[in-house]
């Protein structure tokens, strides 16, 4: 089945496999919510670059407030977004060609 992804740049995508990270900012938005492919950016060069590392449901979009920091790890900046992740569960890494925006994975819940 086909499911939205992102690509996550390194330190964050690791932020997010540690649980320490659970918005993820940018300065665009989408209407898309539900369930979403975290995967991480081929560069910086890391154990998991190119790669599916998680599956998450984002819950909501709204613009970020100092508050979110923490979560986030990451401070405040022009047109920030916040993004809600919820029910971030690791998975199997597999390889995904990576893309700008929202794009589409082929995802079968068993890689």
């Amino acid at each position: 089945m086909k499911v939205k992804a992102i690509s996550i740049r390194e330190p964050y995508a690791s932020y997010f496999r540690d649980g320490t990270k659970t918005i993820e900012t940018r300065t665009w938005t989408t209407d898309y919510r539900g369930k979403l492919l975290l995967c991480c950016s081929k560069n910086p060069p890391s154990a998991i670059s190119g790669k599916a590392f998680a599956i998450a449901d984002l819950a909501d979009i709204k613009p970020m407030t100092r508050e979110d920091e923490k979560s986030a790890r990451c401070q405040l900046y022009p047109n920030a977004n916040s993004w809600f992740l919820e029910n971030v569960k690791l998975i199997n890494l597999f390889p995904v060609e990576g893309q700008l925006g929202l794009f589409e994975v082929d995802y079968n819940g068993k890689q």
